[in-house]
């Protein structure tokens, strides 16, 4: 797909007209996809690159002090840091470092632009991949600690043509909760016989149940529902006793993690934000609509998580107590969450 003059027109004068409004909100008001925005702009300070993780994430790694940001429709997560080692993969791939830690599946990486604009403070940078349907995965914003030089090297390797093809497909539309009746009772006792937390999404798809459905059905005690609040209350909790935690926000194409205390809690309407100079969260509280808490046995304890979804059933974010390697060391955080059931009929 290549856009006409007049859509290209049409999008120049939306953006003059709300010249501070964000990409995907301006998405929004117009219809259209958020790459489409982008593929606007090409030649003015845009440009076509390779998606593959594969070449880009090794890098990005050579870019300094970033800023990563990974979102869904209802939580956005921005983590500071550089870009570590990256692990390929064909279904899945990692970066990991002590603060840029992602889970990438490579499938949904399909279009990428390096973007350039001028700002306030000079030009601001950024690197932003979509899927197929042309929304975001995940963005790299440059900032003061970052390699100007190191980005127009990537861009000079990883650029493609303009009109190298820019077709989207139609978003999908999102599932139902999924609950085999039949199997039950398989997944119960194949739950409490996990000893990983990663043979959870192996055991549920066997059956043919989806996350949510399964913690549905899979009831005490390894799922209580909690109210819907309860997202908030734990990162207060957590907050107050200055506890490290891990915050998982993700969406089809990547999952983006922190670890560590969150500590500026500030709610802005009907988001609550977590401010930190390292790490930022946005959560839309008004579009959690389901919060459980999950117990998956580990070889070192039972993995305890406080997770929430939308109405549509989609995961919005989960939190989990942070765990060394060697040790199992999240009893503040397991007292915590297990404490919000106090009160919630079994």
């Amino acid at each position: 797909m290549i856009l006409s003059p007049d859509r290209v027109s049409a999008i120049a004068t939306a953006r003059a007209e709300r010249p501070k409004m964000r990409d995907r909100d301006l998405a929004d008001v117009l219809g259209i996809r958020e790459a489409e925005l982008l593929a606007a702009d090409l030649g003015h300070g845009v440009r076509r690159i390779a998606a593959d993780p594969g070449r880009l994430m090794p890098a990005v790694a050579t870019l300094g002090d970033v800023m990563a940001l990974t979102r869904n429709d209802a939580c956005v997560h921005e983590r500071r840091g550089q870009y570590g080692a990256f692990h390929a993969g064909d279904h899945a791939a990692m970066v990991l470092g002590e603060e840029i830690d992602l889970r990438i599946f490579p499938r949904h990486w399909v279009h990428a632009f390096a973007v350039e604009r001028d700002g306030e403070g000079g030009p601001r940078r950024s690197l932003q991949v979509f899927d197929a349907a042309g929304d975001a995965v995940h963005k790299i914003h440059l900032g003061e600690g970052s390699d100007p030089g190191a980005f127009a090297a990537l861009v000079a390797d990883l650029s493609l043509p303009d009109d190298a093809p820019f077709d989207l497909t139609p978003r999908a539309l999102p599932e139902a909760p999924r609950v085999n009746d039949s199997k039950i009772e398989t997944l119960r006792e194949g739950w409490a016989r996990m000893t990983d937390t990663h043979q959870f999404l192996a055991t549920t798809s066997r059956l043919k149940f989806d996350r949510l459905g399964a913690y549905r059905a899979v009831g005490v005690p390894w799922a209580i529902r909690l109210p819907d609040s309860a997202v908030v209350d734990v990162l207060r909790g957590a907050g107050a006793q200055g506890l490290p935690i891990m915050v998982f926000v993700g969406n089809r194409g990547c999952i983006q993690i922190h670890s560590g205390p969150v500590t500026r809690l500030e709610p802005m309407g009907p988001w609550f934000n977590v401010l930190d100079p390292r790490f930022n969260l946005h959560l839309r509280a008004d579009k959690v609509a389901e919060v459980w808490l999950v117990r998956k046995p580990t070889k070192r304890g039972d993995a305890v998580s406080v997770e929430g979804f939308d109405d549509r059933g989609q995961l919005i974010l989960q939190l989990f107590g942070k765990r060394s390697e060697a040790a199992t060391d999240t009893a503040a955080w397991d007292a915590l969450a297990i404490g919000l059931t106090d009160g919630v009929a079994a």
